[in-house]
């Protein structure tokens, strides 16, 4: 099988490997289709933290079943799934309580072992979704969705909440999505002109531009002249989420999906005053995973929200740099197999 490996940061080359055997109770995957992450951007960088090299990238799987290894069971060659990339331990404390999204032992695929740059991949059973009836470039994306929601889930969002999500790159969108879906009232906020556009074109939300001098005074406009009750952040910025006690209402809530290496700084008579709910938000569990495949089912998340160009993977190890790295256009990008 043709297989592309990062050997270094800046290099990727095309390695002829052995298709796998599934082990006992794993699927071999024949891929379809897999979205590019900022994970996969930053290990082409360098800037991956907890990464070796070489490694095959890739964690937004979708792929149709091509062999089933002893012990499987429950599903059949031919069925299209989608990957769920979070290898767990099932014995820490974590998922043991079934938080599996932040076993202490986690092993993501494409980040700790080898993913998606290849034809074929075997994954544990318990780590695909079954995602017929769904076009592969979305089923790639369900896996980000899946982030998304998880987010929204975190946040507790009810219909009618008063929303806002700053960062409209593919996280910040498909949490903007999910939480319309769930009837909340949501506004977009967003330094960059295009994806902004993005934002109003596909999602249909207001948005805003937080280096505005008006900002606070159209947040405010926004939500009848309150602030919002939910902060999502998935900027990864630390200027935005050291602000974002600054932007909810006294009794509100921030979850952080965003991340950066470094400490928060915020003031804590603003923090303790509003008696701010602060939380974090990691990769996602099954049940999100089964909650995006439901909504995009129903036509309420769909591929476009999030993609913004393809690209063929016979053609990545070239055009790579100029076409990810280096293109200030990429919102999300999904290659194509076949």
């Amino acid at each position: 099988m043709k297989t592309l490996v990062c050997q270094q940061p800046g290099e990727l080359t095309w390695q002829c490997r052995n298709i796998p055997e599934p082990q006992q109770n794993e699927v071999l995957i024949k891929v379809k289709s897999v979205g590019i992450c900022g994970t996969d951007i930053h290990a082409w960088g360098g800037k991956q933290p907890f990464f070796s090299y070489p490694r095959v990238l890739g964690h937004e799987i979708c792929g149709d079943i091509a062999a089933l290894g002893c012990g499987v069971n429950s599903w059949r060659v031919g069925q299209q799934v989608a990957v769920i990339p979070y290898v767990a331990c099932h014995e820490c404390s974590a998922c043991r309580s079934g938080r599996t999204n932040c076993c202490e032992n986690i092993a993501v695929i494409g980040v700790h072992r080898d993913g998606g740059f290849s034809e074929y991949l075997s994954v544990p059973q318990q780590n695909i979704l079954l995602a017929e009836g769904i076009a592969p470039e979305a089923v790639a994306l369900i896996e980000p969705f899946a982030i998304s929601a998880h987010a929204v889930r975190r946040a507790a969002v009810q219909p009618e909440d008063a929303v806002l999500v700053v960062g409209a790159g593919p996280i910040g969108l498909g949490t903007a999505a999910i939480a319309k879906a769930h009837g909340a009232q949501v506004m977009v906020a967003d330094t960059h002109p295009q994806r902004r556009d993005h934002v109003a074109c596909q999602l249909d939300l207001p948005t805003l531009d937080p280096l505005a001098t008006d900002f606070h005074d159209r947040l405010r406009d926004g939500f009848s002249g309150n602030l919002p009750q939910t902060v999502i952040d998935a900027t990864g910025s630390p200027q935005s989420m050291n602000q974002a006690v600054d932007l909810i209402r006294h009794g509100g809530s921030i979850v952080f999906v965003g991340l950066f290496k470094g400490d928060l700084q915020f003031s804590d008579p603003e923090f303790h005053k509003k008696e701010t709910t602060l939380m974090g938000s990691r990769n996602a569990t099954a049940a999100d995973f089964a909650h995006v495949g439901e909504l995009m089912q129903r036509g309420l998340l769909r591929a476009e929200m999030l993609l913004t160009h393809r690209l063929r993977f016979d053609e990545l190890g070239s055009t790579y740099e100029q076409e990810v790295i280096n293109n200030p256009q990429l919102i999300k990008g999904v290659i194509e197999f076949g």
